[in-house]
Order: structure tokens, then C-alpha cells, then sequence
């Protein structure tokens, strides 16, 4: 089998866990906190809180570049489906006017937002890898689906459209209006993980590491928020109606 084809079709067995990624990841962000805030304790409190900034900074973007994607793209292009590519249509405005794969992107400015705020460098070197290879054989698969189905409207795109890395002088105004409805249907999980991920990490760095003292109470105060919305928009979602009038 040639590479190409062998990275096509790994890509496709990948496809259906490409949600499940940052779960093999638990235990080695389980090990690193018990080294406490690395970045606080060889800088100190202000490099640590800048750091730790940053990390947010980068994980709330790429939920930023997910929900604006989202909030965009009509039904049948992008989606959570676990069986195999699917997409009626091919969605070359907004952000993917600017990007390919901006969902993926998205995805690893996140990855690397959660793990970088271990605050243990090697942790999200290794991160970085995996994804690289991950998403490359998964964007392998797809594009190769995409490009029998849509054949040169998808090669033309894909001519003066990056895969990865945005080129922002490419960019439509999207087809669509925006609809907070999409988002909140198909994103509020997504955001209560990166939550979540970020707080269990704060907790267990102030937990279990070096120097153990409480957790702000705003963190606390934070993830209950975020629970409490969480809880609402799924007995919504499934006991009502209400966000149906996002489907489009």
C-alpha cells in the first residue's frame, strides 16, 4: 500500500474517535500535577498568572474559531457524525473561505490551550505531535472523500484555500446569518468540556501539587455556572422544540 493511501485509510479507522483524542491524554495530565504550577514556581506569580493567561487565552480562541464556524455552516457539511464522512454540500465561505479545516483548528488551539496549562512543557510537545499526525490523516481521508464527491469545485477550492494555516486575504462573507441556535445545539458540550478540562486542572494543581492552597472561589463559582447552563440546554434539547428553528 502506498503511503498515501495507508494514511487515507488509517485516517478513515481514526475518523469515528477524532471527538475522544484528549481522553488518552487524562492520565499523563494526571501525573504532571503533582508537580504543582512549574511555570509560577521557577518565574514566579506574575509569569505564572501571564502563562497561565495565555493558555486560557488560546483554548477560549479555538472554542471561539469552533463557535463561529458552527454558527455559519448550513446542515450537511460539518458535523459530530461517527460513521464516516458525510456532506451534502461543499461550505467554501467564511471561515473555510480562510481555512479548510477550521473546526480542526480550532480543535488543536484548544488541545494545546488545556495541555499547555498543565504547565508541563513536555506534556504538550508530545500533544503537538500527536495532533499533527492525527489530524493529518484524518484531513487525508476526508479531503480524498471530498474530492471524488464534489470532484473540481473541491479541487479549485482547495487550490487557493490552506489547509491549516488561514490565509485571511482569502475571506467571503459567509451565506448564511448567523444563528445562536446552531451554536448553543451543537456546541454547548464542547464548551463545558473546555471548562471543565481547565478547572479539574486548576483544582488538581492546587490539589496535589507543591504548594496546596485553595482554589479561588471564582472557579468554583465558574464550573456550577457552567453546569447549571449545561443541564438546561440538554433537558431543552431533548424535552422541546426550542432550538429546531436553528436546523437549516
Amino acid at each position: 500500500m502506498l503511503l498515501k493511501d495507508h494514511m487515507t485509510y488509517s485516517g478513515a479507522r481514526l475518523f469515528r474517535w477524532r471527538s475522544y483524542l484528549p481522553l488518552a491524554f487524562l492520565p499523563l495530565m494526571a501525573l504532571t500535577l503533582r508537580h504543582g504550577e512549574m511555570v509560577e514556581l521557577r518565574l514566579g506569580d506574575i509569569a505564572g498568572d501571564i502563562y497561565e493567561a495565555l493558555c486560557v487565552l488560546m483554548a477560549v480562541a479555538g472554542q471561539s474559531l469552533r463557535i463561529a464556524t458552527v454558527g455559519f455552516v448550513p446542515n450537511g457539511t460539518s458535523g459530530r457524525n461517527t460513521t464516516g464522512q458525510i456532506a451534502d454540500r461543499l461550505n467554501t465561505t467564511g471561515f473555510y473561505s480562510v481555512v479548510r479545516n477550521p473546526l480542526y483548528l480550532g480543535n488543536c488551539m484548544i488541545y494545546l490551550g488545556i495541555a499547555g496549562f498543565t504547565q508541563d512543557v513536555m506534556l504538550t510537545l508530545v500533544m503537538a505531535l500527536v495532533l499533527a499526525l492525527y489530524y493529518e490523516r484524518i484531513i487525508s481521508t476526508e479531503e480524498a472523500f471530498l474530492a471524488e464527491k464534489f470532484g473540481p469545485a473541491y479541487l479549485d477550492w482547495a487550490a487557493v484555500t490552506p489547509a491549516f494555516f488561514p490565509r485571511l486575504s482569502g475571506w467571503r462573507a459567509p451565506d448564511l446569518r448567523f444563528s445562536p441556535g446552531m451554536v448553543i445545539r451543537r456546541e454547548h458540550a464542547s464548551v463545558f468540556a473546555v471548562l471543565l478540562a481547565l478547572y479539574l486542572i486548576k483544582l488538581g494543581l492546587h490539589s496535589y501539587g507543591t504548594e496546596r492552597e485553595p482554589l479561588p472561589p471564582v472557579w468554583h463559582g465558574l464550573m456550577a455556572a457552567a453546569a447549571l447552563a449545561l443541564g438546561i440546554i440538554v433537558v431543552l434539547k431533548r424535552r422541546t422544540r426550542v432550538f429546531d428553528a436553528a436546523l437549516r
